[in-house]
């Protein structure tokens, strides 16, 4: 199976050259030529096995290079780093579930991929005999960052470059990148938010001089964002195992739908489940769950993406993004696969930060998925609630998809099983989700941990408590204009 870009599908190239240049030459986004199915046969095959099982049994239809071996080694590799299961699903209430993402090493649903692709990576660079070394750079409103930092760290021949905005993720986000160790990765806070982290990346990506400039050094760039297909593939995964887990525990029979709800902001999430209803699972609808950055949730409603706005601070920072950079890939499919269309559209974007989409795309969006917003007063309300009726503690992001769940079950009248995703622990967050649940402003992290373990009896994850006497490693704060020199410094 080959795989193009989003702008032009005249170059075909292989998996691992999609995974190794993580981006199009032309700023466009990888996809494979075609989306293999999955039959009911196959759920049934997969549901005695593990998660690192289905993961490569799933990722190998599109990855028909590498060897089901090969990638079930990676996952067993990837999976066994998490606190059991990779992504536990925990019934709430009839008909409600909740599918934890965040028992990873960096305790957010970015772990799911980002310990996986250090073993693709590294096998696509065997594959075609690459001997240059990767340095990977990211762009991070708070999670990829850290769980890049940490999928990477020493890995051989690799080097990783974070930059993530200073004054824009939370505390806990901010020491788990500052604290990072490795001698192969570096950390930037930068002066603005993450659009402008991610404008800067994908600027040094098509900046051939830059690029000319490094391969001189022996050194090529890849990402480790969702823009690389090395990373939303294995998030499609858990959309098919946590259907197969339903079915496993005759939760629902093989056709019956279920409506997923994902909190998200650079859209990388949602879309993974798109793919996995293309493939054949029996997804009824996906609710796009959007903070008071409702960019996306507005897309939806009105068919038009307008990034014109103030740019919101809140509680949900890792959803705090105006440009959601893997919506070109729906728009690409959702044209027919235009990929003329969808590079004039990318282009509007740029220039104008305004794009709309025809009568007919639109209908077709609408008969998929649905967006709500959720205001900072919605979200703390939501995990007060929630808490108060369940006992269960939610951080803010998964808190804007459990409303955004509600809005869709009150509005829709909807019987059908629905699965909020859990993007993060709420220890990320302890002085939000302190606050919601007593109303006590705590200012220091550590003393939240400690009283929100007194409220919830949540037991606090060792990855949070071992930050408190870890030295900061990472603290320089750059302009956009430094983020090339430091690429270059590296």
């Amino acid at each position: 199976m080959q795989y193009f870009s989003t702008r032009s599908k005249e170059r075909r190239i292989s998996a691992a050259q999609a995974i190794v240049e993580g981006i199009a030459p032309d700023g466009g986004l990888y996809l494979p030529e075609q989306i293999p199915a999955f039959t009911k046969e196959e759920a049934e095959l997969l549901r005695e096995k593990d998660y690192a099982y289905r993961s490569a049994y799933i990722m190998q239809k599109f990855l028909e290079e590498f060897s089901f071996e090969e990638l079930y080694e990676a996952t067993q590799k990837a999976y066994g780093r998490f606190d059991g299961d990779a992504a536990p699903l925990v019934k709430i209430d009839d008909g409600l579930y909740i599918l934890e993402l965040w028992h990873g090493p960096t305790l957010a649903f970015k772990d799911i991929a980002l310990t996986v692709l250090p073993h693709l990576l590294a096998l696509s660079k065997k594959k075609l005999g690459i001997q240059t070394h990767t340095r990977i750079l990211v762009a991070t409103s708070g999670d990829t960052g850290k769980a890049a930092l940490s999928g990477f760290q020493d890995a051989e021949g690799i080097s990783v470059v974070v930059f993530y905005p200073s004054e824009g993720v939370s505390q806990m986000q901010k020491l788990q990148m500052q604290t990072q160790e490795g001698e192969n990765v570096a950390v930037y806070g930068v002066k603005g938010n993450f659009d402008d982290c991610q404008s800067a990346v994908k600027r040094m990506f098509a900046d051939a001089e830059l690029s000319e400039e490094l391969l001189k050094r022996g050194v090529t760039l890849s990402s480790a964002n969702s823009i690389n297909w090395g990373r939303l593939l294995p998030q499609i995964v858990y959309y098919i195992s946590s259907y197969i887990d339903l079915l496993d525990e005759e939760q629902l029979s093989w056709g019956d739908g279920v409506t997923f709800v994902v909190p998200t902001g650079n859209f990388g999430n949602i879309l993974a489940g798109w793919y996995a209803k293309q493939m054949g699972i029996p997804v009824k609808r996906l609710v796009c769950a959007s903070n008071s950055n409702s960019v996306l949730t507005d897309f939806f409603r009105k068919g038009e993406y307008n990034a014109n706005r103030a740019f919101l601070k809140t509680m949900s920072p890792s959803m705090d993004i105006l440009v959601s950079g893997n919506l070109e890939r729906l728009l690409f499919e959702m044209s027919g696969r235009n990929d003329v269309l969808t590079a004039e559209r990318m282009g509007a974007l740029k220039e104008k930060g305004v794009y709309t989409v025809s009568d007919a795309e639109k209908e077709a969006m609408d008969a998929i998925f649905s967006a709500y917003r959720a205001s900072e007063d919605d979200t703390l309300e939501t995990i007060v609630a929630f808490f108060d009726e369940y006992d269960y503690p939610l951080d803010p992001h998964t808190a804007v998809g459990m409303y955004a769940a509600g809005e869709y079950r009150e509005e829709s009248g909807g019987e059908e099983s629905i699965v909020v995703l859990s993007t993060a622990s709420p220890y990320k967050f302890p002085q939000d989700v302190l606050f919601a649940i007593t109303a006590d402003e705590q200012k220091d992290c550590f003393r939240a941990c400690k009283q929100l373990l007194a409220e919830t009896a949540m037991e606090i994850p060792q990855g949070i408590l071992e930050l408190k006497t870890k030295p900061k490693r990472h603290t320089a704060v750059l302009t956009v204009d430094q983020l090339k020199d430091a690429v270059l410094q590296r």
